[in-house]
């Protein structure tokens, strides 16, 4: 059964995403431990809705199923889900508590002075899926890509809506349109991702600065116009919005993503065992579709090449975030 928990309300709703029996192959099963009982949870550093919510949701389900537990998820935001890291780092380090976070934590580990915890005290499990970050506009706007947008607004300040300082849209946004592109803009953190969306909608912004699971339902619907996608090639749930590239503007590619994560004190059996079942998950079909749907690239989830990318983020938004100056107490 799985289980969704606002943990700052208390409550648990019994969640409503369908069950499908996964079928694995004899390798896979044999890195599996048995159906062990008792419950798996998984703490979220973002409200529900976003990216990492999403994630959650989609395997959250099947995972409990190949591991026999119930699976309850609660949602823990706030100082860009180091309130949730902490969370998995106090709790009990048997692996039954996992985080499930973003591009945040790599960023997060360069941003705050004072996470309240190392990068080290995490282990990564599996990182899921990408979604690239992309710049859109209201419908109105005569921009139809980003050359036109630049050459519209040279020599004029512009807005952008994000959903929060730090996150990773605000600083790839920030590091293009001022190293780059040398422009004046002006940033406008929101609480979340739909509370910027609404902000361009509302034409009280220039334009918005998402990953792309944000809003892929509005580009696709034609209500917010996609300019600029991080991809090398266009993204096929949105085909009509160019990459940075095609306008121009090579090297420009960068992704969010959501995955799971745990204590690094975690027994190594456990989360080799919860590693081997998301990587399985990933390889349905169902669960693939459902990911492209809303803006993600499933990846494989294996805990080695999940680690390996977790390392390159380090540096990279490292790279980035001390190239702007920014900086959280």
């Amino acid at each position: 059964m799985l289980c969704f928990r606002d943990w700052r309300a208390g409550a648990t709703v019994a969640g409503a995403l369908a069950m499908t029996t996964a079928i694995l192959g004899p390798a896979a099963q044999a890195q599996q431990p048995a159906a062990s009982g008792g419950q798996l949870t998984l703490i979220v550093g973002f409200g529900a809705g976003g990216s990492a919510d999403s994630i959650a949701r989609i395997v959250g389900n099947k995972l409990g199923e190949k591991l026999g537990q119930k699976v309850v998820i609660e949602n823990r935001p706030g100082a860009g889900a180091n309130l949730a890291a902490r969370a998995v780092i106090a709790a009990p380090a048997d692996g039954n508590t996992l985080l499930v976070t973003t591009a945040a934590l790599p960023i997060n580990n360069t941003l705050y002075k004072n996470k309240g915890f190392e990068i080290t005290d995490l282990q990564a499990v599996s990182i899921c899926a990408t979604t690239p970050e992309t710049i859109a506009v209201n419908k109105d706007n005569p921009a139809k890509d980003l050359k036109q947008f630049i050459e519209l607004n040279k020599g004029k300040r512009v807005t952008y809506s994000t959903a929060g300082v730090g996150t990773g849209s605000h600083i790839v946004a920030d590091y293009f349109f001022k190293t780059v592109a040398k422009m004046d803009v002006a940033h406008v953190p929101h609480k979340s991702g739909p509370d910027a969306t609404n902000a361009v909608l509302g034409g009280h912004v220039d334009f918005i600065s998402s990953s792309l699971s944000g809003f892929t339902a509005q580009i696709n619907a034609g209500t917010l116009t996609g300019i600029a996608i991080a991809t090398e090639k266009r993204f096929p749930a949105v085909p009509s919005v160019p990459t940075y590239a095609e306008q121009g503007f090579a090297g420009m590619v960068k992704s969010s993503w959501a995955g799971f994560f745990a204590s690094s004190k975690a027994p190594a059996a456990v989360i080799d065992g919860h590693a081997a079942a998301i990587a399985a998950i990933l390889k349905e079909k169902d669960v693939n579709d459902r990911l492209v749907a809303i803006g993600f690239a499933p990846m494989s989830g294996t805990k080695a090449e999940s680690t390996a990318f977790f390392k390159t983020e380090l540096e990279e938004w490292g790279t980035m975030v001390r190239t702007l100056g920014l900086s959280i107490e």
